[in-house]
């Protein structure tokens, strides 16, 4: 279940947080472009070596959505459409204060605990479509690079495989090692809400559905004593809304900071002809720097290697 209470209250605290990030970046990165670069979803395809249906050759450093941004916006409309029918304008102490335990309000009680407990099991849908998300957390990765003062890594590849060479890492070492912790000495709240919101183990409990319901309580079945990654034997449902809220804002943030991205260097390059500069870190087929210019379309609000005719 969604409480307004609870969103407003945590999008309050974090928004400020998403501002300085913006800042810092700006402040840090090394190319103007490189900011813009992560809202494009720039990218290496070397598959482009392959294709002999084109009448003139292509470079392989490509920006546009690609295949995981269509996959984003389809699960982001899924997720959309959720918010938009479960925000409850009930006051979340009010409602925890009627699910309390009372005999003469039993069947009540009992009715009220397995909505919520099926509203959960929706919203542990929608937390492995943010938290598997490869466009999520390959932006995230890149700009926690930028706030380092790193270049636009184009050659960022998530690892599918155990034999996968050249690979960035995995989801979960890219979350916790590349992401998270890159923003703890720099803006310790964010470092918080991924610490709140992200669990390896709470990931793969609903992933491989190795999770039950009791009462007001989600039983982990996959606690292993030796892991250090997997000691959750259950949370509350208390505790999986305070989770889930702080996903939601979280990746509400991310979606309205790379909106202010494109909106305000759209506005940059108004003045200057609509063209701007953008670095590419190439690795292939030797490792050189090299600057293109890309074009911006105000009618559409988006960019292209070619200019409106």
């Amino acid at each position: 279940m969604l409480f307004k209470n609870l969103l407003d209250a945590k999008y309050r605290e974090l928004q400020p947080n998403f501002e300085e990030l913006y800042h810092h970046i700006l402040k840090k990165q090394t190319h103007d472009g490189d900011l813009l670069l992560v809202h494009l979803n720039a990218f290496y395809n070397p598959e482009v070596h392959t294709w002999d249906n084109l009448d003139e050759k292509m470079s392989p450093y490509m920006f546009g959505p690609s295949h995981e941004g269509h996959s984003e916006h389809t699960h982001h409309d899924f997720i959309g459409e959720y918010v938009k029918h479960n925000v409850s304008a009930v006051i979340y102490s009010d409602y925890l204060k009627s699910v309390e335990y009372s005999e003469d309000r039993r069947k009540e009680i009992d009715d009220l605990n397995f909505d919520e407990s099926i509203t959960i099991q929706t919203e542990m849908l929608i937390y492995i479509k943010i938290w598997e998300s490869d466009t999520f957390i390959k932006k995230f990765f890149q700009l926690a690079n930028l706030l380092e003062g790193k270049p636009y890594d184009w050659h960022y590849k998530l690892m599918t495989t155990s034999r996968e060479k050249g690979a960035t890492g995995t989801r979960d070492v890219i979350i916790r090692n590349k992401i998270r912790d890159k923003f703890k000495g720099v803006i310790p709240r964010l470092y918080s809400a991924f610490k709140n919101t992200y669990n390896f183990q709470v990931r793969n409990s609903i992933a491989h559905s190795q999770y039950s319901i009791l009462g007001r309580h989600i039983q982990l079945n996959n606690y292993v004593k030796e892991d250090p990654y997997s000691q959750l034997r259950v949370l509350s449902f208390e505790e999986w809304t305070d989770r889930f809220h702080e996903t939601l804002v979280l990746y509400t943030l991310y979606h309205e900071l790379l909106n202010t991205v494109n909106e305000n260097y759209g506005k940059v390059v108004s003045g200057m002809g609509d063209v701007f500069s953008i670095r590419i870190s190439r690795k292939a087929p030797v490792e050189e720097v090299e600057y293109k210019d890309i074009h911006y379309r105000e009618f559409f609000k988006d960019w292209s290697w070619y200019p409106d005719k």
